[in-house]
Order: C-alpha cells, then sequence, then structure tokens
C-alpha cells in the first residue's frame, strides 16, 4: 500500500486555464494524455468549457468542492453534478461541456480504456469502523474530508484531506477504515 500527498502528485495547468490538475495515478509509466489506460486524477476548475474527448474512455466524475457544475451531455439530459451527487458514470468520447454553478469546483475525475479496463468509484461516509472486502485489480482510497485509518493484516496507514492510499493486488484482500471521513473508494480491473 503506497500513500500519496499532495507533494507527491503530478501537477499541470487545466486545459481552461484558471486552474489545475492533480494527477493521481496514470497506467502505463510515461503514457501520454491520448495514449493513457487508466487515469485518476483531481481537477481545480474555474472556468466554463468543453471535456476533452478521448475515444473509447469510459469516465466517472465526481464534485469534492464548491457549488457544482452542470453537465451537456450530447444524446442525455442536462445533469447538475454537486458534493451530494453520486459518482456519475458517462462515455467520454460523447461531446460534452460544463457550466460551473458558482465559481470554482474541484472535481474527481477517473477514466479507463473501454475493454481493457472497467472501473467503479463509490462514495463512503465513515463515521466509527468500516470493513470492506476489496476485489481483484488496484483499488485507490481518497480521503475527501476529516482523517482516515486504515488497517489489514499487514500494515496500517493514516490519511487526512486529499491523501490517497494506493492498494494493488487487492484481490479478496478486507481492510478496516476508522475515523471521521468522507472517502471515494475506486476500484479498477483489468478485463
Amino acid at each position: 500500500m503506497r500513500i500519496l500527498r499532495a507533494s507527491d502528485y503530478k501537477r499541470m495547468p487545466w486545459k481552461n486555464g484558471g486552474g489545475e490538475t492533480v494527477e493521481i495515478a496514470v497506467s502505463p509509466d510515461g503514457a501520454g494524455l491520448a495514449d493513457f489506460d487508466w487515469r485518476v486524477s483531481m481537477a481545480t476548475v474555474a472556468t466554463d468549457g468543453p471535456f476533452s474527448v478521448f475515444p473509447g474512455i469510459d469516465r466517472t466524475l465526481s464534485i469534492l468542492e464548491g457549488e457544482g457544475m452542470t453537465l451537456f451531455i450530447e444524446g442525455r439530459e442536462p445533469v447538475l453534478l454537486t458534493q451530494e451527487s453520486d459518482p456519475l458514470p458517462f462515455a467520454a468520447d460523447a461531446p460534452t461541456s460544463a457550466t460551473l454553478v458558482d465559481g470554482t469546483i474541484t472535481d474527481l475525475n477517473v477514466m479507463t480504456r473501454r475493454g481493457r479496463y472497467v472501473h467503479s468509484v463509490k462514495r463512503r461516509a465513515v463515521d466509527g469502523r468500516m470493513e470492506l472486502q476489496l476485489r481483484t485489480g488496484i483499488a485507490l482510497l481518497l480521503c475527501d474530508q476529516g482523517s482516515l485509518r486504515i488497517d489489514n493484516a499487514d500494515e496500517s496507514f493514516s490519511l487526512s484531506a486529499r491523501d490517497c492510499a494506493v492498494i494493488g493486488e487487492t484481490s479478496g484482500r478486507r481492510i478496516v477504515l476508522s475515523g471521521s471521513a468522507g472517502v471515494f473508494l475506486i476500484e479498477i480491473k483489468a478485463t
């Protein structure tokens, strides 16, 4: 299990300006924005604008901070996405644009190449103790708010807000979360 903290993140300007993207994980090593297999990032967004279109990529979007945004996804009714909303899955190769509700937002953006990987993003509220059963693949636990302790048979870690635990080879692994925190569980599995 590896803990990523703010100083570990790869930072780059957000494409529409006014913010930055923080990479949590990119695979394979050295992949560019057009040829990644899976990518998890946090982006601070300060302007309206279109999303990048990547053929054959699926995306799940969540709001971490701010009032949220309205998404206009081709072929769907407009969707208002806020901090209270469940993570929103959609095909990233559908032309999409966003209008911010107010000010800036920070979003959690998970993308995987369709046919090679599948992914799920779940929001959890931890108040006390919670046990999770992880599946085969790679799991990332992002502490969104508060603080969190992770215990398994081998080791223990503490996460503060915006820390991310990267857990590889998770088949059958049970972990125990304790504390008072909002957490995102991201699981990525090769098909």
